[in-house]
């Protein structure tokens, strides 16, 4: 294998060896590149031997020096170096699945590629792996994987993956703990399916893998209005989440008493569903799962508290206002009541926004979109303005789900808006 060679980034140290875009990278330091991984991970080196064909075919190693952290200056056509790997399930509960028609094509893109999940945190089912990319990622003990899990009964998870090799793949687990790589791991719980007795075992099957599995998130199915065809799945009542809180719960306790630190974590959604109090930081021990929005409400609530406390009221006036999901709202409205007390003459105006989009039982901030923000305040009071969750936004943040730009949302609006991070001191700025 070999992979070309898009651009070569100017003053870098293959720039000064006179590499070009178009040219072959065949290996390094005697090691074949086959994608980015290959390529992180050989490069991690003063020295570099490259083995580079160039635009007439000739082949010939050129010796690289550079510093240790340094990057060598290699730019390819797409991160990955090939083509992004689909997921070749059809979970029962696939979000995916679930949206509307007419959004843009890469959205119904349904990512598994365990090169995501090494470099950006990404979940993956293990059924996209092969015995030998098993076996490279032991090799060069790739740490943390992070893996989509669901259950640990395998004929169960050939079930709710409709994939006959879903519960199979399952073995790679134990093949990553004997090498000593670590696992996060999440099960997105559906009602009367994977919860309950199967939860049960599957937290009792992920222990046998401590050390190694570092952690364990519950997540709840999300359920959009456009299930069209799909299987049938309900949503979480109050006591369906109390019931996940106290099995994971029991499962902690247990394990407290062999001096195991808490493994499995219920995402905040359940402390909502259940309307229960969100645990303090010592729940969350290093908080291992905020991806899965595990630790989110009470990460965001300590750093604001803290940041606040060290804020004296300097006479500032403003009025201004904040617009997030159903399931942030109570914590947005508490937050801004707190700065409100200390700064006499700060207005907030917090807004609840109904997700119509995607359906009411969708609640995350993160699933936002433009229109509806745009539809639901039209008519508000809003002030000099708007603070938005910069989650809504995709990674480049240029755009919502629904493809309205911040621009045309601040224009539709008549206002600035500020997209904040979920962390308590970029909030209280973003309000002063």
């Amino acid at each position: 294998m070999a992979v070309k060679i898009f651009d070569v980034e100017k003053k870098s140290p293959c720039s000064r060896k006179r590499i070009k875009g178009g040219y072959i990278l065949h290996s390094i330091n005697g090691f074949p590149v086959n994608d980015v991984l290959d390529y992180r991970f050989y490069i991690d080196s003063e020295t570099l031997v490259m083995k580079i064909e160039n635009l007439k075919g000739k082949i010939k190693d050129i010796k690289i020096r550079k510093k240790e952290a340094e990057d060598p200056g290699l730019v390819f056509e797409t991160y990955l170096m090939d083509k992004q790997r689909h997921c070749k399930n059809k979970c029962i509960f696939c979000f995916i699945d679930q949206l509307p028609k007419g959004m843009r094509d890469s959205l119904y893109f349904k990512d598994d590629d365990s090169r995501l999940s090494f470099l950006f945190g990404n979940y993956i089912t293990l059924t996209n792996l092969t015995e030998s990319e098993v076996q490279r990622i032991i090799d060069m003990h790739i740490s943390p994987v992070n893996v989509s899990v669901h259950t640990m009964n395998p004929k169960l998870r050939c079930e709710m993956m409709n994939n006959r090799f879903a519960g199979d793949c399952l073995k790679y687990l134990k093949m990553f703990a004997d090498a000593g790589i670590s696992l996060n791991t999440q099960l997105v719980l559906c009602p009367g399916i994977n919860d309950g007795d199967e939860l049960r075992y599957s937290l009792d099957e992920l222990f046998k893998l401590y050390p190694s599995v570092k952690s364990i998130a519950a997540v709840p199915v999300g359920l959009t209005d456009h299930r069209e065809g799909l299987f049938e799945l309900s949503c979480y009542t109050k006591e369906k989440a109390a019931e996940v809180i106290d099995i994971i719960d029991s499962f902690n306790e247990r394990n407290v008493e062999k001096d195991v630190p808490r493994l499995a974590f219920a995402a905040d959604e359940f402390f909502l569903k259940a309307e229960r109090d969100m645990p303090d930081s010592s729940y969350y021990v290093d908080y291992p799962q905020l991806e899965n929005g595990v630790g989110l409400w009470n990460l965001l609530k300590e750093t604001f508290i803290e940041a606040l406390s060290e804020r004296k009221d300097d006479g500032i006036e403003r009025k201004i206002s904040i617009a997030t999901g159903k399931a942030a709202y109570p914590l947005m409205l508490e937050l801004s009541q707190l700065a409100m007390k200390k700064f006499a003459r700060l207005d907030i105006n917090v807004y609840e926004i109904e997700n119509r989009f995607f359906g009411k039982n969708i609640t995350v901030a993160g699933l936002l979109t433009g229109r509806d923000i745009a539809d639901q305040l039209k008519d508000k009071e809003i002030g000099d303005r708007l603070l938005l969750p910069s989650v809504a936004l995709r990674r480049e943040r240029d755009v919502f789900l629904d493809d309205m730009t911040p621009e045309e949302l601040s224009e539709a609006l008549s206002t600035e808006i500020a997209f904040v991070d979920n962390d308590g001191e970029l909030l209280l700025s973003a309000i002063l």
